[in-house]
């Protein structure tokens, strides 16, 4: 489900307080409306870990989403999957044999898929919206696919009304949804533009959900095929959207691969990193995706090839071409001490599981070593917790996705920012969008 539209509204929350102090328990409506008109990410946090213990049944899921998107926005990434830990991760089916390692290798995802996409026109990769290691393989791909030729990128989340993106070279806080928020996702735009993509904006904000998929395909293929029949493109898209076939979506809707290829004649070459992801940070995570992680462990990104044949698999060749694993956060969320359950496909969580240490952030975060840590601390934040510290590019404003970020939660802690070798302005802020320090740093190279 896409998040609220909320980033054209300035109103300052005010949460309706009861008689004895607390929130009052808000309706659906209420919840949506007051987390649409937070200021900013912090004030947005605050006020769903304030009413969530006086939620239960749907609007309780529906507020955990929320914070799972918030979380990531925030930097928080271990918290983003503990407060969701959104399984939906379809089972293989049930005639998939799971990979065996004396049969398959793992191979770098990026590399592989590249070499998938010599020949083709259309290449289509998805995310969980919470979960941002899966934007890792799209940074990944965007130079080598553009090597190849590839012209167009579009992105989920983006808005067509941000007319100035392609000239000013970032997204800003009025460029789309919260997703864009996000560090990673803001660097997938700005690499994208860098590089030289011309950037395609093509998720509808009021659509139905039954139509939504039909939408995003007629406007691809409008915005690039028709104009430019021989193009290639690169699509990043949420979830189902990349499936060849209906099924997943529900009902009798048709994905928006299945649409485009109808469209313009071309076959896309569909990467599915959503199902064999690690959804049990800090906990454990019992069966297809466990089984096959211990098995090919590795620290990055990866894909399975066929020792006999180079073949690379698919865990369902009807809805998708490739299938990436992405790698545990922690060793400690796969059951790898003898509890391996024998049915692949029963599915359990379990959290949290101790010791972790939650605000360790993820190492994925170093993007293959490229990014490297800055360290931080509550002394930028002039005593305010909670305490946003962003790192931006020296010649960006503040209202434009920073490169990293982090929220401190907690007085007189240390953390760490992983950043490129560059020029940056570090900026501390509250709930109230105030700036509490600010200073300029350099990350010389590693």
């Amino acid at each position: 489900m896409k998040t609220v539209m909320c980033l054209l509204c300035t109103t300052v929350l005010v949460a309706s307080i009861s008689a004895h102090g607390q929130p009052s328990v808000p309706t659906t409506s209420e919840l949506l409306t007051r987390f649409g008109t937070a200021p900013n990410g912090l004030a947005r946090y605050e006020y769903l870990t304030s009413v969530m213990p006086q939620l239960t049944g749907d609007d309780k899921a529906l507020a955990e989403q929320l914070l799972a998107t918030v979380d990531s926005e925030l930097g928080l990434y271990n918290e983003a999957m503990m407060v969701f830990p959104f399984d939906n991760r379809i089972a293989p089916p049930r005639s998939t044999s799971l990979p065996q390692s004396d049969q398959w290798q793992p191979v770098d995802a990026a590399e592989a898929v590249v070499k998938l996409a010599d020949k083709r026109r259309i290449v289509m990769v998805n995310e969980a919206h919470h979960d941002a290691h899966t934007r890792e393989l799209t940074l990944a791909l965007l130079p080598r696919l553009r090597e190849l030729g590839f012209q167009y990128f579009a992105v989920e989340a983006l808005s067509p009304k941000d007319t100035d993106l392609m000239r000013r070279g970032y997204v800003i806080d009025t460029s789309g949804s919260e997703y864009v928020l996000e560090p990673l996702y803001g660097e997938i735009v700005r690499q994208a533009i860098k590089l030289g993509y011309t950037i395609v904006a093509y998720d509808p904000e009021d659509a139905a959900t039954d139509d939504r998929d039909s939408q995003e395909a007629r406007t691809l293929y409008e915005k690039v095929f028709a104009k430019d029949p021989q193009a290639k493109l690169f699509v990043h898209a949420g979830y189902s959207h990349i499936d060849k076939v209906i099924g997943n979506l529900g009902g009798k809707i048709q994905p928006m691969a299945m649409q485009l290829k109808r469209m313009s004649g071309y076959d896309p070459l569909c990467v599915d990193q959503v199902q064999f992801r690690d959804v049990a940070v800090g906990g454990l995570d019992f069966g297809f995706y466990s089984t096959v992680a211990s098995r090919f462990f590795e620290e990055h990104p990866y894909v399975l090839r066929a020792r006999s044949n180079g073949i690379i698999w698919s865990s369902d060749p009807q809805q998708h071409d490739v299938t990436v694993v992405l790698p545990p956060v922690s060793d400690r969320d796969l059951d790898i001490n003898g509890m391996m359950r024998s049915d692949a496909l029963r599915r359990e969580v379990i959290l949290p599981r101790a010791p972790f240490d939650l605000s360790q952030r993820p190492t994925w975060l170093t993007l293959g070593g490229h990014r490297l840590p800055y360290p931080i601390s509550t002394d930028l934040c002039e005593g305010q917790i909670p305490c946003v510290v962003d790192a931006h590019y020296a010649n960006e404003p503040d209202n434009a996705t920073p490169a990293d970020r982090y929220t401190f939660l907690r007085k007189h802690s240390h953390n760490e920012l992983y950043l490129y070798p560059g020029h940056y302005r570090l900026r501390a802020w509250d709930a109230t969008g105030k700036t509490l320090n600010q200073q300029n740093l350099e990350v010389p190279p590693g």
